[in-house]
């Protein structure tokens, strides 16, 4: 392998971030929610897909790689096995929500959802 390639592939990305063929990583729905300051079993009004921007961190607290997901909520990112931080960018001071801890398990996807808060009463 030629220097400059094994110098690119240090430089330019975490060794824990695998492409989209990867056998494992973490498959995420992001919701928006509440959509209505009363809610009721007749007008639920239930949480929204939401296009967000995920921050991925390492156990070491490393950014391994930003994901956005797409208009249905949804998105999901290669990962080697291993215990991962998902840090939501909140906005200013809504919607916000919380980092959540995830481990990855070799040949599975794992399951996450994001609930981000619109701050409606």
């Amino acid at each position: 392998m030629p220097i400059w390639l094994l110098i690119c592939l240090a430089a330019c990305g975490s060794a824990d971030l695998l492409g989209p063929e990867a056998a494992q990583g973490i498959e995420g729905l992001a919701l928006l929610g509440p959509q209505c300051p009363v809610q009721s079993l007749d007008d639920p009004c239930p949480d929204r897909p939401y296009e967000a921007s995920v921050v991925v961190r390492n156990a070491n607290g490393d950014t391994v790689t930003r994901v956005r997901s797409g208009v249905d909520g949804r998105f999901t990112v290669g990962l080697r096995p291993g215990t991962y931080v998902l840090v939501p960018e909140d906005g200013d001071p809504f919607p916000a929500a919380s980092e959540q801890e995830v481990d990855v398990i070799a040949g599975v996807y794992t399951q996450v959802m994001l609930s981000f808060d619109t701050g409606i009463r």
